[in-house]
């Protein structure tokens, strides 16, 4: 990274959202190795990516496809361990490039996606890990399966795709308090056996943790504000 002062300041959030993440946890009576940091690097540059790889981060999450298309790849010759998450809605029609590219597809919402991923699948040769993401708040404008439908759709999803279905993701409503979506997700997951939980953001991570999220995303405590998306 170019900007020895930008590359400093992602290195001492890495560092204070660590901190922050052990400290809940050991609230929580729980292992700090429970959680894992799914870094959100949408709209940044691969610059940026970099020297969080730098600092020891290896865990990225990517709404667009062709974005992530754009800078991972190339990142893992020097970082072969690196991993990375699709998290945001999925188009059918990229769902043999995120096959390629993605170790796992964070929001599997519909039978539709499933049909995608699974013929998407066979071309490339692989699948992805995936978890289901669940509209926990049926809002209308998010994506995710609705909550009285979620239950249906993970028994389906499991008989089609066995263990490759990893576990629930949600986003809760902005103007609600977080905790009961987090339990609510838990209590689904829980339900099925499933052992991930991809839940909490940079406001309320320590809530998800506290209700057993094993996968928090964090992008703008991490990489700063971000840019204005490319058309």
């Amino acid at each position: 990274m170019s900007d020895p002062v930008a590359q400093n300041l992602i290195i001492e959030r890495l560092a204070t959202i660590r901190r922050r993440i052990a400290q809940a946890c050991l609230k929580a009576g729980r292992a700090e190795t429970d959680v894992s940091l799914v870094a959100v690097s949408k709209f940044h540059p691969i610059e940026s990516v970099e020297a969080a790889l730098k600092a020891g981060q290896r865990l990225f999450g990517e709404n667009r496809v062709q974005e992530a298309a754009s800078k991972f790849p190339q990142l893992r010759q020097s970082f072969p361990d690196l991993r990375l998450h699709i998290i945001g809605s999925l188009q059918t029609n990229k769902a043999f490039e995120a096959c390629e590219i993605a170790d796992m597809i964070e929001s599997l919402d519909r039978p539709s996606l499933s049909d995608a991923l699974e013929k998407g699948a066979q071309k490339a040769g692989r699948l992805p890990e995936l978890l289901i993401q669940v509209n926990t708040g049926d809002e209308p404008q998010k994506s995710g399966v609705a909550c009285e439908k979620a239950d249906a759709f993970i028994e389906t999803s499991l008989e089609r795709f066995g263990s490759k279905i990893r576990g629930l993701m949600c986003i809760p409503p902005e103007d609600q308090n977080p905790a009961a979506h987090f339990r609510l997700l838990r209590q689904m997951s829980e339900r099925h056996g499933l052992p991930v939980l991809s839940m909490g953001m940079s406001a309320d991570f320590e809530t998800a943790i506290a209700e057993n999220a094993t996968l928090v995303r964090l992008g703008t405590a991490i990489f700063g504000s971000r840019p204005a998306p490319h058309p």
